[in-house]
């Protein structure tokens, strides 16, 4: 049988990567993970085929406009993120069900496009002022970065509503485990008819 998909969007600090880590290998989730392109360079240990696909700006710009992409943003100019089309095909055919991590506006444009075959879910920080505090405690930001990923956080969470399911990250281990029943929900939903 086709894996479905699973689609997880947050602001950056949210914690989506630390609960994508600890469900991903849950056996009752069948999980397996999206590997998303980017034209952005490597960062620390970062390897092409891993974290991501590390491709030229120019080369994902024709990529998207050959209709490779079933999503696909300029997150920050000269920065592309998407999920190529091949992509979601080998995680699905397998029998998986597909987990992505990507942005808002790509989170709306999956679920358009593969509708009840994707649940979506966004997480939610308990309120600005904590993922500003999270966000500083990564210490990997200047004050300008932070306040620009602050203002990013706003405009994003307004997509919120879009969403199948809101998960509010108040407590990492509350969240992880209702993010999981909510997918076992969709799987036994998807799988029975019902």
């Amino acid at each position: 049988m086709k894996g479905k998909i699973i689609i997880l969007s947050a602001p950056s600090g949210t914690g989506k990567s630390t609960i994508i880590s600890r469900i991903i290998n849950d056996p009752e989730l069948h999980l397996g993970f999206s590997i998303s392109a980017t034209s952005r360079a490597p960062r620390g240990q970062e390897q092409h085929g891993c974290e991501y696909y590390f491709i030229s700006n120019e080369e994902f710009k024709q990529r998207a406009e050959a209709g490779e992409f079933v999503e696909w943003e300029e997150v920050y100019p000269g920065t592309c993120y998407g999920t190529l089309k091949s992509e979601v095909e080998r995680v699905t055919s397998s029998g998986l069900n597909l987990i992505m991590d990507i942005d808002v506006k790509g989170g709306v444009n999956v679920k358009k496009c593969y509708g009840d075959q994707a649940l979506s879910i966004f997480i939610l920080p308990p309120s600005l002022e904590e993922l500003e505090r999270r966000l500083r405690g990564r210490a990997t930001d200047d004050d300008a970065t932070i306040a620009k990923r602050l203002g990013k956080a706003e405009y994003e969470i307004g997509f919120a509503d879009a969403y199948d399911c809101k998960v509010v990250n108040d407590d990492i281990d509350k969240a992880s485990a209702n993010v999981a029943a909510l997918i076992k929900s969709f799987i036994a939903k998807t799988e029975t008819g019902n």
